[in-house]
């Protein structure tokens, strides 16, 4: 099965962010294919490479990129959302790019399934 991710919700705050990478780790692993993950409103957040996680908390945004980087999956924040909530070239970590919703909706297209983490 094809699936396309849409993460709504940030690294540090809920729980749902961190669900969408495990879901993605476990189709990877099951040998689903990943079309593609898409960061949108506070999912954005998890493209921040300046973001810091306590010593017992993962660092979801290192986890994505290391996930970009061994899978070829692609890691794509929206440009509107990105850019209203600080993410710029400079603060976007390893693995991600900006692009625009046209991205999701295509996702949504080539996918059999696209599974949404976050409200």
């Amino acid at each position: 099965m094809k699936f396309a991710i849409l993460v709504n919700s940030g690294p540090l705050n809920y729980q749902s962010a961190y669900s969408a990478l495990i879901f993605a780790q476990s189709a990877i692993k099951l040998e689903h294919s990943l079309f593609r993950v898409f960061f949108y409103l506070d999912g954005v957040y998890n493209a921040n490479r300046f973001i810091a996680a306590l010593n017992n908390e993962n660092n979801l945004v290192q986890v994505w990129s290391k996930l970009a980087k061994d899978n070829k999956v692609d890691l794509v924040i929206c440009i509107t959302a990105g850019l209203r909530r600080g993410i710029r070239g400079i603060n976007l970590a390893s693995g991600f790019r900006i692009s625009g919703l046209g991205e999701l909706v295509e996702a949504s297209v080539y996918a059999d399934r696209l599974i949404t983490f976050g409200s």
